[in-house]
């Protein structure tokens, strides 16, 4: 498990988040109903939750892609959400995503050597003369021999193809980097390979990392704090110790409880086994009250009809549910 380390200023923070998609007259999906956190400098937050949860869609907010509906993001002590045409310059250089499905992010059409060309010219990181060193330079930070330039896309596998994003991430020399399902595509061989070198990256780099999944196990290793979505909104929120040792939200606890394990010391710490029922509702017509309560079995009847706030239970942990309120 990842130790918390000494954390510098807040880089991101959200507030308020709201992403809305229209699908008819009056009606909307809530893919991100209004979520609340920050990222200091040096962290690895792990987003995790079930698909369709929200955790992309907030990712794309975060970046640009989609034009958030309400809250505000503030980046590096600036809001970037202010600005009606898109993310600043500045911002597209010191934040970058690397995509779940590297095949088709990465143009077939051009070599290596031009995919990482592109953000070195574009955020003028060198001299035009020195961007094939920077490209062998960055290939070896990667692990990638330098002749790999001269491949397409469609001539690599697809773990060497998710390292070429991730070096192409690197060209703008970023302060921050969202990993949205980074190896869930690959082999389970590749992913423990390409894992090890995002957290050397983020040591020798000095990286921050929003880093997305539905894998607990995988966060386990590598993050310093997780939140847990459910319906477009956060549940929990604790650092990575706390939360595998005292979960609080039923929902976190669901999922803890679903890791398969492979020593007996390792279930020792997982909760009891909750056993939740029902299907998840539909995020156009999500039900009164918490969203969760229709599957939980601790449910009261405050749960069908008030929706719980995030309290600070702890320093540091955060937790949105009625049986964890605080008189």
């Amino acid at each position: 498990m990842s130790e918390q380390k000494t954390q510098g200023k807040e880089l991101l923070i959200a507030k308020g988040l709201k992403q809305y998609f229209p699908i008819g007259k009056d009606r909307f999906v809530r893919a991100v109903d209004g979520v609340d956190f920050s990222i200091r400098e040096g962290e690895v937050m792990g987003l995790v939750g079930e698909s369709g949860s929200g955790k992309s869609t907030i990712a794309y907010t975060v970046m640009g892609m989609y034009r958030q509906t309400d809250g505000e993001i503030i980046f590096n002590g600036t809001s970037i959400t202010k600005n009606t045409k898109g993310r600043s310059k500045e911002f597209r250089r010191d934040a970058q995503i690397v995509f779940q499905d590297p095949g088709s992010s990465l143009n077939p059409y051009q070599d290596v050597r031009q995919i990482l060309s592109l953000p070195l010219k574009v955020h003028n990181v060198v001299p035009k003369s020195d961007i094939d060193d920077k490209i062998r330079e960055i290939l070896q930070m990667v692990e990638l021999p330098p002749d790999f330039m001269y491949k397409s896309p469609n001539s690599i596998g697809g773990g060497e193809r998710q390292l070429v994003s991730i070096a192409r991430a690197l060209c703008s020399n970023p302060k921050f980097i969202i990993l949205d399902e980074p190896t869930s595509s690959l082999d389970v061989s590749i992913q423990a390979k390409i894992l090890n070198m995002l957290m050397k990256l983020q040591e020798e780099q000095k990286l921050t990392y929003m880093f997305i999944t539905h894998d607990m196990g995988v966060m386990r290793n590598v993050s310093t704090k997780i939140a847990i979505m459910y319906l477009g909104k956060i549940c929990e929120i604790a650092p990575t110790k706390t939360f595998y040792e005292k979960p609080l939200h039923p929902y976190t606890q669901m999922l803890l409880s679903a890791i398969p394990v492979i020593s007996a010391e390792e279930e020792a710490l997982k909760p009891k086994k909750i056993k939740c029922e029902g299907e998840i509702p539909s995020p156009v017509n999500l039900p009164s009250g918490c969203s969760f309560h229709t599957r939980c079995p601790f449910r009261q009847e405050i749960c069908t009809k008030e929706d719980p706030v995030m309290q600070e239970v702890e320093p540091g942990h955060f937790v949105r549910c009625h049986l964890c309120q605080k008189k």
